[in-house]
Protein backbone atom coordinates (compact mmCIF):
# COMPACT_ATOMS: atom_id res chain seq x y z
CA UNK A 1 0.00 0.00 0.00
CA UNK A 2 3.23 2.41 1.24
CA UNK A 3 4.30 1.71 -2.29
CA UNK A 4 1.54 2.50 -4.37
CA UNK A 5 1.07 5.71 -2.64
CA UNK A 6 4.70 7.07 -3.05
CA UNK A 7 4.49 5.95 -6.76
CA UNK A 8 1.09 7.81 -6.76
CA UNK A 9 2.61 11.24 -5.23
CA UNK A 10 5.68 10.55 -7.79
CA UNK A 11 3.12 10.62 -10.56
CA UNK A 12 0.85 13.63 -9.07
CA UNK A 13 4.31 15.83 -8.96
CA UNK A 14 5.22 14.97 -12.29
CA UNK A 15 2.49 15.65 -13.74
CA UNK A 16 1.79 18.76 -11.76
CA UNK A 17 4.47 20.41 -10.66
CA UNK A 18 3.50 23.71 -11.26
CA UNK A 19 0.89 22.88 -8.38
CA UNK A 20 2.48 20.50 -5.89
CA UNK A 21 5.41 21.84 -3.45
CA UNK A 22 6.09 19.08 -1.66
CA UNK A 23 4.48 15.55 -0.75
CA UNK A 24 4.80 12.43 1.68
CA UNK A 25 3.55 9.51 2.76
CA UNK A 26 2.72 9.40 6.40
CA UNK A 27 0.06 6.75 8.41
CA UNK A 28 -0.87 5.30 5.03
CA UNK A 29 -2.17 8.72 3.12
CA UNK A 30 -0.49 10.76 0.98
CA UNK A 31 0.00 14.10 1.80
CA UNK A 32 0.47 16.83 -0.71
CA UNK A 33 1.49 20.74 0.12
CA UNK A 34 -0.25 22.58 -2.25
CA UNK A 35 0.25 26.11 -3.86
CA UNK A 36 -2.80 28.71 -2.97
CA UNK A 37 -3.54 29.69 -6.24
CA UNK A 38 -3.79 26.32 -7.68
CA UNK A 39 -6.05 24.69 -5.31
CA UNK A 40 -8.98 24.46 -7.69
CA UNK A 41 -7.23 23.04 -10.89
CA UNK A 42 -5.26 20.87 -9.02
CA UNK A 43 -8.39 19.59 -7.03
CA UNK A 44 -9.66 19.05 -10.77
CA UNK A 45 -7.43 17.19 -12.04
CA UNK A 46 -7.01 14.59 -8.88
CA UNK A 47 -11.08 14.44 -9.78
CA UNK A 48 -10.91 13.75 -13.39
CA UNK A 49 -6.78 11.94 -14.00
CA UNK A 50 -7.62 8.72 -15.01
CA UNK A 51 -5.00 7.04 -12.52
CA UNK A 52 -6.00 9.20 -9.76
CA UNK A 53 -10.13 9.86 -9.61
CA UNK A 54 -10.48 10.92 -6.47
CA UNK A 55 -13.85 12.07 -6.89
CA UNK A 56 -15.27 12.07 -3.42
CA UNK A 57 -14.44 15.02 -0.92
CA UNK A 58 -14.50 13.55 2.67
CA UNK A 59 -13.56 17.06 4.33
CA UNK A 60 -12.43 20.14 4.84
CA UNK A 61 -11.02 22.05 7.75
CA UNK A 62 -8.14 24.12 9.24
CA UNK A 63 -5.49 24.41 11.86
CA UNK A 64 -4.52 27.11 14.10
CA UNK A 65 -0.35 28.16 14.07
CA UNK A 66 -1.08 31.48 15.80
CA UNK A 67 2.67 32.26 15.92
CA UNK A 68 3.50 31.58 12.10
CA UNK A 69 3.28 34.22 9.41
CA UNK A 70 1.47 31.69 7.11
CA UNK A 71 -1.47 31.25 10.21
CA UNK A 72 -3.84 28.85 8.64
CA UNK A 73 -3.37 25.30 6.91
CA UNK A 74 -6.31 24.93 5.10
CA UNK A 75 -6.37 20.84 5.06
CA UNK A 76 -8.36 18.94 2.19
CA UNK A 77 -8.86 15.17 2.57
CA UNK A 78 -10.30 13.19 -0.70
CA UNK A 79 -10.94 9.45 -1.17
CA UNK A 80 -10.37 7.36 -4.38
CA UNK A 81 -13.29 4.44 -4.43
CA UNK A 82 -12.09 3.46 -7.61
CA UNK A 83 -8.33 3.07 -6.47
CA UNK A 84 -9.02 2.93 -2.81
CA UNK A 85 -5.99 5.26 -2.00
CA UNK A 86 -7.03 8.39 0.53
CA UNK A 87 -5.04 12.15 -0.35
CA UNK A 88 -4.67 14.38 1.82
CA UNK A 89 -4.12 18.16 0.48
CA UNK A 90 -2.85 21.28 2.62
CA UNK A 91 -2.30 24.90 1.49
CA UNK A 92 -0.81 27.74 4.15
CA UNK A 93 -2.41 30.79 4.17
CA UNK A 94 -1.94 34.56 6.34
CA UNK A 95 -5.12 35.15 8.11
CA UNK A 96 -5.84 37.66 5.32
CA UNK A 97 -5.37 35.63 2.41
CA UNK A 98 -8.51 34.37 0.41
CA UNK A 99 -8.81 30.64 -0.21
CA UNK A 100 -10.08 30.36 -4.23
CA UNK A 101 -13.64 27.71 -3.30
CA UNK A 102 -13.90 24.52 -5.11
CA UNK A 103 -17.36 24.36 -5.21
CA UNK A 104 -17.53 24.49 -9.10
CA UNK A 105 -15.18 20.72 -8.84
CA UNK A 106 -17.17 19.51 -5.44
CA UNK A 107 -20.36 21.05 -4.58
CA UNK A 108 -20.54 19.13 -1.56
CA UNK A 109 -17.59 21.61 -0.80
CA UNK A 110 -20.15 24.29 0.05
CA UNK A 111 -20.59 23.47 3.36
CA UNK A 112 -17.51 22.16 4.46
CA UNK A 113 -16.17 25.67 2.93
CA UNK A 114 -19.18 27.93 5.43
CA UNK A 115 -17.79 25.42 8.32
CA UNK A 116 -14.04 26.40 7.87
CA UNK A 117 -14.94 30.41 7.53
CA UNK A 118 -17.69 30.23 10.65
CA UNK A 119 -15.30 28.17 13.20
CA UNK A 120 -11.50 29.96 11.56
CA UNK A 121 -12.35 32.91 9.79
CA UNK A 122 -11.18 31.86 6.59
CA UNK A 123 -12.49 33.82 3.43
CA UNK A 124 -13.12 31.49 0.47
CA UNK A 125 -13.65 33.49 -2.76
CA UNK A 126 -15.99 32.82 -5.60
CA UNK A 127 -18.34 30.93 -2.81
CA UNK A 128 -21.89 31.08 -3.69
CA UNK A 129 -23.31 31.90 0.01
CA UNK A 130 -20.38 32.13 2.12
CA UNK A 131 -22.35 32.75 5.73
CA UNK A 132 -22.19 31.03 8.93
CA UNK A 133 -23.42 27.46 9.09
CA UNK A 134 -22.85 26.20 12.90
CA UNK A 135 -23.25 29.34 14.92
CA UNK A 136 -25.95 32.20 15.25
CA UNK A 137 -26.04 35.29 12.47
CA UNK A 138 -24.77 37.80 15.69
CA UNK A 139 -22.08 35.79 16.81
CA UNK A 140 -18.52 37.74 17.40
CA UNK A 141 -15.05 35.59 16.45
CA UNK A 142 -14.37 32.61 15.32
CA UNK A 143 -14.68 29.78 18.05
CA UNK A 144 -11.91 27.53 16.93
CA UNK A 145 -9.31 29.78 16.82
CA UNK A 146 -6.29 29.70 19.19
CA UNK A 147 -6.89 33.24 20.57
CA UNK A 148 -10.77 32.84 20.73
CA UNK A 149 -11.55 33.61 24.15
CA UNK A 150 -12.90 29.89 26.08
CA UNK A 151 -15.82 32.32 27.59
CA UNK A 152 -16.42 33.83 24.15
CA UNK A 153 -17.92 37.06 23.76
CA UNK A 154 -21.84 36.76 24.45
CA UNK A 155 -23.99 34.46 25.89
CA UNK A 156 -27.09 33.33 24.36
CA UNK A 157 -30.64 32.13 26.70
CA UNK A 158 -33.89 32.68 26.51
CA UNK A 159 -35.92 35.41 28.21
CA UNK A 160 -38.99 34.31 29.59
CA UNK A 161 -40.25 37.58 30.35
CA UNK A 162 -39.47 38.95 26.69
CA UNK A 163 -40.50 35.42 25.11
CA UNK A 164 -37.55 36.28 22.63
CA UNK A 165 -33.86 34.54 22.53
CA UNK A 166 -31.53 38.06 24.26
CA UNK A 167 -27.68 38.27 24.11
CA UNK A 168 -26.00 39.61 26.77
CA UNK A 169 -22.10 40.16 27.55
CA UNK A 170 -19.99 37.53 29.32
CA UNK A 171 -19.29 38.25 32.73
CA UNK A 172 -17.56 35.95 35.14
CA UNK A 173 -17.07 37.10 38.75
CA UNK A 174 -13.65 36.87 39.85
CA UNK A 175 -14.69 34.04 42.85
CA UNK A 176 -15.07 31.72 39.85
CA UNK A 177 -11.86 32.16 37.93
CA UNK A 178 -10.05 29.97 40.03
CA UNK A 179 -7.33 28.59 38.28
CA UNK A 180 -4.93 25.90 39.87
CA UNK A 181 -1.82 25.66 37.91
CA UNK A 182 -0.63 22.59 40.72
CA UNK A 183 -3.19 20.24 39.65
CA UNK A 184 -3.03 16.86 41.07
CA UNK A 185 -3.33 15.15 38.28
CA UNK A 186 1.29 16.48 38.19
CA UNK A 187 1.62 15.41 41.18
CA UNK A 188 0.61 18.84 43.42
CA UNK A 189 2.91 19.48 46.66
CA UNK A 190 -0.43 20.73 48.72
CA UNK A 191 -2.54 18.52 50.31
CA UNK A 192 -6.30 19.20 49.11
CA UNK A 193 -8.84 19.07 51.78
CA UNK A 194 -10.20 15.32 52.73
CA UNK A 195 -6.62 13.90 51.48
CA UNK A 196 -5.15 13.97 55.27
CA UNK A 197 -6.24 10.57 55.76
CA UNK A 198 -4.02 9.31 53.17
CA UNK A 199 -1.61 10.96 54.42
CA UNK A 200 -1.84 9.41 57.72
CA UNK A 201 -2.13 5.64 56.45
CA UNK A 202 0.90 6.02 54.58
Amino acid sequence: MIAALEELGAYVESKRRDCVLTWDVTNGELNIDVAPSSIVDFVDFLKVDSTCRFSSLVDITAVDYTGRVKRFDVVYHFLSMYQNHRIRLRISIREEEMVPSITEVHPSANWFEREVFDMYGVLFSGHPDLRRILTDYGFRGYPLRKDFPTTGYTEVRYDEMEKRVVYEPVSLVQEYRQFDFMSPWEGAEYILPGDEKETESS
